[in-house]
């Protein structure tokens, strides 16, 4: 099973948010790459809930993805700061997801932790020059990021 991280800015859409939903769409992504892993997402794939551009930016739980990419209707709304005005009906070039929500994490497991850890190394979230809102991350980095994390028995 395929694992991603997907980075929000909790003043925007935090993982308390999500557990008070229970579900949300995820949209508004704006960068070709981060919208490729977007549709390359499965329903039952499970991610990282990302707090980003926050005080105490790192992981603050996971979710799992309920609906697989579709046309991202922020980007037909002219109300929307997610507004694209080349997109159209039937050429728009943007994706979103629907998520729902699986366990916040007691406190943020911070980018400090994970740069710490020598196994997170090669993940791309903890090297320079990074800064796509939503990656995958490999099995392995799942596996490590699940034992780190705070509350853990």
């Amino acid at each position: 099973m395929p694992y991603w991280l997907m980075k929000s800015e909790p003043d925007e859409f935090s993982i308390e948010d999500l557990q008070k939903r229970q579900g949300a769409r995820w949209d508004g992504v704006r960068n070709y790459q981060a919208r490729n892993f977007l549709r390359a997402m499965t329903a039952g794939d499970e991610f990282f809930f990302y707090h980003s551009s926050c005080a105490v930016p790192g992981i603050a739980g996971i979710g799992r993805i309920s609906r697989t990419a579709y046309p991202d209707p922020t980007a037909l709304d002219e109300k929307s700061p997610y507004f694209d005005a080349k997109a159209g009906e039937a050429s728009n070039p943007w994706s979103a997801v629907d998520v729902e929500f699986v366990e916040a994490f007691p406190q943020t497991l911070t980018l400090p932790q994970l740069k710490a850890e020598p196994l997170l190394a090669q993940m791309p979230l903890v090297r320079k020059g990074n800064r796509l809102s939503v990656m995958p991350v490999s099995a392995e980095e799942w596996a490590t990021i699940l034992a780190l994390r705070p509350g853990r028995n």
